[in-house]
C-alpha cells in the first residue's frame, strides 16, 4: 500500500471529510505530541491530552486507536513555520512525522501554520495567573487547540 501524501490545504481538507467526522489537531514536538479534537460540527477544537512522545510505532498505535474511538476524519497537524516564512530542521522532522503517520493511519492530513501558538496560549495561561508547573502541562494539548481552531476556522471560510 503506497503512503498517502500530505493535502495541500486545509480547504482541501474538508472536502474529504463526511458527515459526523471529527478532525484531530496535533501540536507535535520533540518530546510530547499535543492532541485536540474538533466537534461533529467541526467548529469548536477542545483540548484533549498530550501524548509522551517514545518510539514512533508506539505513538502511532496510541494514535490509531484514538481515531478509531473518537470518530476521527481527518488529521490537523502544526507545522512550525519561521517567523520569516521559512522552513528550517524542526518543520523537516514534523513533516517527516507526518509522512510516517500516513503510512500507517488512512485519513487525509493537512498541515497548518502554527507560528506564534506556543506564545499564545504560554500568554493566555500567565494572564489567567496558572502556576508554571500547570502551564509545562496544559501547553502542549492547548496549542494544539489553537492550531485545529485556526484550522477550523478556515475551513468553515472556504
Amino acid at each position: 500500500m503506497e503512503p498517502h501524501k500530505p493535502l495541500a490545504s486545509v480547504a482541501l481538507l474538508a472536502a474529504r471529510l463526511g458527515g459526523e467526522q471529527r478532525v484531530l489537531g496535533l501540536d507535535v514536538g520533540t518530546k510530547t505530541i499535543g492532541m485536540a479534537l474538533s466537534d461533529v460540527g467541526r467548529t469548536v477544537a477542545t483540548p484533549l491530552a498530550t501524548l509522551k512522545r517514545g518510539r514512533f510505532r508506539d505513538d502511532a498505535a496510541a494514535l490509531r486507536r484514538l481515531i478509531e474511538e473518537r470518530g476521527v476524519g481527518a488529521i490537523v497537524v502544526g507545522l512550525p513555520i519561521n517567523m520569516d516564512g521559512s522552513e528550517g530542521p524542526r518543520c523537516q522532522s514534523v513533516r517527516q512525522f507526518a509522512a510516517n503517520l500516513l503510512a500507517v493511519v488512512d485519513r487525509p492530513l493537512a498541515f497548518w501554520d502554527e507560528r506564534l501558538s506556543t506564545r499564545a496560549v504560554e500568554r493566555l495561561l500567565i494572564e489567567a495567573d496558572v502556576s508554571r508547573r500547570r502551564r509545562a502541562a496544559l501547553n502542549d494539548k492547548l496549542a494544539a487547540a489553537w492550531i485545529l481552531q485556526g484550522a477550523l476556522d478556515a475551513m468553515g471560510r472556504s
